[in-house]
């Protein structure tokens, strides 16, 4: 698939002056100022990120209604119920704040939602079971923003809630006693990035201060937040890249157990980085209410016996063993069906139903689809009497407002620019599916069709040391808004040693002058000719280092290559 490379553009001037007090690389310094570290101050909270840099919990609205709302409930010896979302970001705010307050006050439980049963969100079933269990305090958290009419009726049956959410507020707000969400209006709080876990851990450090204990309580529950914020896609800047730091190192040194137990059934025994987290810890707690019910991750992270953890953790193992088994099966048939429908290649999205797809991994199935042929995709699945799916976007195009455009045939969605979820009746799926093509044609700027590479610097191979490449390393976690540095190298050769491995990928000796380096590339067993006929060619390329019987060479990782100009 063909990409465009987006070039960088930097305030030459911000770069010298930046360059001249860090003493660094230039192209480092590029780099810097094009993520907003234009200053001394700003790269050194940047590289050296401090747990005094975190903000006050007392800055965020609602906080202090928040508290005084739990120790009343302490007071009064009420039972205190922790909700949230089946996702990583809600399992793990539920697991942090249920260890917190299970620690200084005894009459609490947790409840997460059934996927399938209930839905996203807070639900009429939770609060029946709320009701039934004599809970008057709820508090939510990764969820509640927009559950007006069900914190209304939950405070109709005498039940009061705290709302703890990071996501978008429309202008009515539930009538919750307080809502923590820095989003929210004449909200104080400096940063408004926090994922639901989060903010979670903000109510947390502002009990415990509240309560008198040690400021290193709240610590406790780091590797989780860093679960959370690598899992939910939040930027990594500011207060997140502070908590993630932090959270990764306790995940390294000394995790919770049910996180240790995830790793070791995963086989992990090398330092772990942020994308270890979003690639082995998330893909597990997801499968559980993707496949299951998400009830038994929290448990896990709860879990203080490792032989009990171990056990949990294999069931999260073979539920994301399953989802993978579905996701596989269920891609091939999804793209079987794209190959038959010969309009296909004329199109602007994709839009593909089978009634026996499993409901769970649809969302996943369209991401797949994107990266094979990349277009607003929505995959439907039968639920009930009812077609439902999910809808993913390709970058820069709003999907939610498309899936809005369309919102006659449709029987109820939700979601956001990115993503969104529908559910439809079966006799609309074609008069749907030819309005979202009719709307997202008109819409969209053909460029967003092609796969985009946001090139952060071009380098010459003589740049790559191992000093440039540890400064890189320092610039980590990276993830949204901070990602892993991508250069461009200009006019390359290959050496005659570049050859095909295992059918599919290309393992790379390339030269520039005098200089010579390897590099991999995956799935680009299609550009050897390019190579063969010995023209110059550009690439770009993240840095990785390779070690091999004992010895550390660095090498490119490629992710695309073209002629040279």
């Amino acid at each position: 698939m063909e990409k465009r490379w987006k070039m960088p553009v930097w305030d030459a001037n911000a770069v010298l002056q930046l360059q001249s007090s860090l003493k660094v690389n230039q192209v480092i310094c590029q780099i810097l100022v094009q993520r907003g570290i234009d200053n001394f101050e700003k790269a050194k909270q940047f590289f050296r990120p401090q747990l005094t840099d975190l903000h006050s919990p007392w800055l965020m609205k609602d906080m202090d209604k928040a508290v005084q709302r739990i120790l009343n409930a302490f007071q009064q010896n009420e039972k205190i119920l922790v909700y949230g979302d089946y996702d990583v970001d809600g399992t793990t705010s539920v697991a942090c704040m249920f260890r917190f307050l299970q620690s200084v006050y005894p009459n609490v439980a947790f409840y997460i939602p059934h996927r399938y049963r209930e839905g996203y969100g807070v639900s009429q079933q939770g609060i029946h079971y709320a009701q039934e269990h004599g809970f008057s305090l709820i508090i939510s958290l990764d969820c509640g923003i927009k559950s007006i009419e069900l914190i209304q009726y939950a405070k109709d049956l005498s039940i009061d809630f705290i709302v703890c959410d990071h996501h978008l507020p429309d202008k009515q707000l539930p009538p919750a006693v307080a809502i923590l969400n820095p989003k929210q209006k004449n909200c104080a709080y400096p940063y408004k990035e926090l994922c639901g876990c989060g903010v979670g851990f903000k109510l947390i450090t502002a009990l415990a201060e509240k309560l008198g204990l040690s400021d290193t309580i709240p610590f406790q529950y780091i590797d989780l937040v860093a679960c959370a914020i690598a899992a939910d896609i939040v930027p990594l800047t500011g207060e997140n890249r502070t908590l993630a730091y932090f959270g990764l190192k306790k995940v390294n040194e000394n995790p919770c157990i049910g996180v240790k137990a995830l790793l070791q059934l995963a086989g992990m025994q090398k330092e772990l980085h942020i994308n270890n987290l979003v690639f082995i810890i998330a893909p597990r707690v997801n499968a559980a209410g993707r496949m299951d019910d998400a009830k038994k991750a929290v448990q896990l992270f709860i879990e203080q016996d490792m032989q009990a953890a171990l056990q949990l953790a294999e069931m999260l193992h073979n539920d994301n063993t399953d989802r993978k088994e579905a996701d596989t099966t269920i891609t091939a048939e999804a793209l079987a069906l794209i190959q038959d429908d010969a309009n296909h290649t004329h199109k602007k999205t994709t839009v593909v139903y089978q009634e026996h797809w499993h409901k769970g991994v649809v969302g996943i199935v369209a991401s797949r689809l994107i990266e094979k042929h990349y277009r607003p995709t929505i995959v439907l699945t039968k639920s009930g009497e009812y077609l439902t799916g999910s809808a993913r976007s390709v970058a820069g195009f709003n999907l939610y407002e498309a899936i809005h455009a369309c919102r006659d045939y449709l029987i109820g969605y939700g979601g956001h620019f990115a993503a969104a979820g529908l559910t439809l009746k079966p006799e609309n799926l074609i008069t749907f599916s030819n309005a979202f093509e009719a709307i997202v044609n008109e819409t969209i700027d053909p460029d967003l069709l092609t796969p985009e590479i946001i090139v952060d610097a071009v380098i010459t191979l003589n740049d790559i040391t191992m000093g440039f490449y540890n400064i890189i390393c320092q610039m980590e976690p990276f993830g949204p808004e901070n990602m892993q540095p991508v250069f461009m190298i200009e006019k390359l050769t290959d050496t005659g040693y570049s050859k095909i491995i295992k059918e599919e990928h290309i393992r790379f000796v390339l030269k520039q002058n005098n200089s010579t380096i390897t590099g991999i590339g995956f799935n680009m067993a299609h550009f050897f000719s390019l190579l063969e006929a010995q023209q110059p060619i550009d690439v770009v390329c993240t840095i990785d280092l390779n070690e091999y019987m004992g010895e550390k060479k660095l090498q490119l990782r490629v992710m695309d290559i073209r002629p040279s100009k």
